[in-house]
């Protein structure tokens, strides 16, 4: 890969210590490929103007700002070891880092302004990557009890701390007026879903019962939440579930979607099919939403994206081309989609960031 360096990265280059040098160099970087279009599986009815936006390394969760003019997105990528937080224009170029640099990162969503944006970090608990969960005991999430969900001044760097809690805290969005932040949290000994003020005050938990509620987004109009959820049922899920959640791990062998009004009322079940659900999505029409699922493979390796009616109707699938594609978002007028994916991958865990027009 190529990169252009602008003169202020360059004197810093030179000034700087190497290890604070070589993170300034990568925040003020801007990559010079230009995004590449990609033809879709003749399958993928809805997808035009398939562009790829990133080439290399793993980069998830890539989500739009209010006007659709930029992205932010986490990747791992030369020379972090673990996700940082990235922000770049909705064609692939000027890519920036705006987390530390420290820690692992996560779940980053740009408030209405596009001057700010959330993030979840581990750097508090230390500068390094915490370490990778054992997955001898299958495939399994871990939950860092380090992450705390942080505000960053996108121009200046700024950090504001909104969480102060021994737990997991993480998986955060901002609500359309942005007021309101919807989390994911162990602080009262399980995980689920909590809302706060854009400030971090007056935090109120939204679900009950046990097993993990993640993964929320508001929807574009502010009235719905939706989320992914994996309640046990049997006494001997509920052992394995306790059993993990000690050593700060989940398992995400079953995740059904979920929606509700934004206050946490009215909770509704919106898939039913037993498979790994999750990174759901509501169009800015109210009545769809797009998710990730592996409900099409008996191994559950392979995911693509689904559509989905509100009301559990209408399932269709969207993803053909790749044997793992996630984190999908429309964009505010719900002409455009975001979403990750393996496709054109040419090293192992690969994935990058592909933008589409949305054919209804």
């Amino acid at each position: 890969m190529r990169w252009a360096l602008d003169r202020r990265a360059i004197l810093k280059l030179g000034l700087a210590g190497a290890a604070g040098a070589l993170i300034e160099l990568i925040r003020t970087t801007r990559v010079a490929r230009a995004a590449t279009p990609v033809v879709p599986d003749s399958r993928e009815r809805h997808l035009a103007n398939l562009r790829q936006l990133t080439f290399g390394g793993q980069n998830a969760e890539a989500y739009f700002d209010w006007t659709g003019a930029q992205l932010i997105f986490q990747s791992t990528r030369p020379p972090f070891g673990c996700d940082q937080i990235f922000t770049m224009r909705a064609d692939g170029s000027e890519v920036r880092l705006v987390s530390t640099g420290k820690g692992r990162t996560t779940c980053s969503f740009f408030f209405p302004d596009g001057k700010r944006a959330i993030y979840a970090s581990t750097h508090l608990g230390g500068p390094e990557c915490p370490p990778r969960p054992d997955m001898s005991q299958g495939y399994v999430w871990p939950i860092y009890a380090a992450y705390e969900i942080f505000a960053v001044d996108l121009a200046g760097g700024s950090l504001r701390r909104l969480t102060d809690n021994p737990g997991y805290d993480a998986e955060g969005a901002v609500s359309p007026d942005g007021s309101r932040l919807v989390f994911t949290s162990l602080r009262e000994g399980d995980l689920d879903l909590y809302v706060m003020d854009a400030d971090g005050a007056n935090v109120r938990r939204l679900t009950e019962g046990k097993g993990y509620d993640g993964g929320p987004f508001f929807s574009w109009d502010g009235r719905s939440i939706v989320y992914r959820s994996a309640h046990p049922e049997t006494r001997q899920e509920i052992e394995e579930y306790d059993a993990l959640l000690k050593q700060s791990l989940v398992r995400p062998r079953r995740l059904e979607i979920f929606v509700m009004r934004s206050d946490g009322t009215g909770a509704r079940q919106v898939t039913r099919n037993g498979a790994a659900n999750f990174a759901p999505f509501m169009h800015p029409n109210g009545q769809q939403i797009i998710f990730s699922s592996n409900l099409h493979d008996p191994t559950g390796r392979s995911f693509a994206l689904y559509l989905v009616n509100a009301d559990g109707s209408g399932l269709e699938r969207v993803t053909y081309a790749e044997s793992f594609a996630s984190f999908p978002m429309f964009s505010r007028d719900g002409a455009r989609l975001v979403f990750c994916g393996s496709r054109t991958a040419q090293a192992p865990r690969e994935m990058n960031v592909f933008v589409a027009d949305w054919v209804a």
